[in-house]
């Protein structure tokens, strides 16, 4: 019987996990632009910018003819070892660019985006997704947040597109029930009360998601807004 893939926790995240509010609406974004980025393109040639263990493969499984990650020197998942502002691949040679939680670690994130559109073919689908709000976190280094208007004006400039769309990952309430969670999650290692913290995470998770659901405004980057996490889908001119 074959290995179950890595990433089990990002794909499918259970709600007493502090970042859950982060990682939900993650997967379910990259699963449904996987399926849609099939029906453009049919078999697809994807591209996995800082893919890590690679978390979101088996969304592409079905549809893929090739995937290929690329990484840092100290990843042995990746195929392709280089900086994301210089990726070692062709010019428009990828249907799909997918590059989740890596602009805030980038030491130049308008390099990285103009490297995304480089190497997608005409008509590609490039996926992004970084933090408007979150707690640093450095591995190694955490330099940026964004708005929702600071994405669009970081493609918009760097890179040729027909079309950028930014969208909230969660809302307000849910980037707050978060940013509790976690504070109780570090708590609890330190109390070595894991196991009990997770039931009022899952609490928290729920009601801030419920919040949410009840008010479009919480849900939307206004004025005042927390945004955890944006998802960027633009289309390579």
């Amino acid at each position: 019987m074959a290995e179950p893939w890595p990433g089990e926790s990002h794909r499918s995240p259970h709600r007493g996990q502090a970042n859950w509010a982060l990682r939900a609406p993650l997967a379910r974004w990259v699963e449904q632009q996987a399926g849609a980025a099939a029906a453009r393109h049919g078999r697809l040639r994807v591209l996995d910018v800082g893919c890590g263990f690679k978390p979101y493969y088996p969304f592409f499984a079905p549809y893929v003819g090739a995937y290929v990650g690329v990484d840092s020197a100290d990843n042995a998942a990746a195929d392709l070892v280089g900086p994301a502002e210089a990726l070692p691949v062709d010019d428009a040679s990828f249907d799909v660019v997918l590059c989740t939680q890596v602009l805030e670690h980038a030491d130049d994130p308008a390099r990285v985006v103009a490297e995304l559109s480089r190497v997608a073919a005409s008509g590609a689908t490039v996926l992004a997704s970084t933090h408007g709000v979150h707690v640093y976190h450095p591995s190694p280094v955490d330099l940026w947040r964004w708005t929702h208007e600071g994405l669009r004006r970081l493609f918009a400039t760097n890179g040729s597109w027909s079309s950028v769309a930014v969208a909230p990952g969660a809302g307000t309430a849910a980037t707050l029930g978060m940013l509790i969670a976690t504070y109780v999650d570090l708590a609890a290692q330190r109390l070595h009360l894991v196991r009990a913290a997770g039931a009022s995470i899952w609490l928290l998770n729920t009601l801030a998601a419920w919040i949410d659901g009840r008010s479009r405004t919480l849900r939307e980057p206004v004025p005042g807004s927390l945004i955890a996490n944006f998802h960027v889908t633009a289309t390579k001119a």
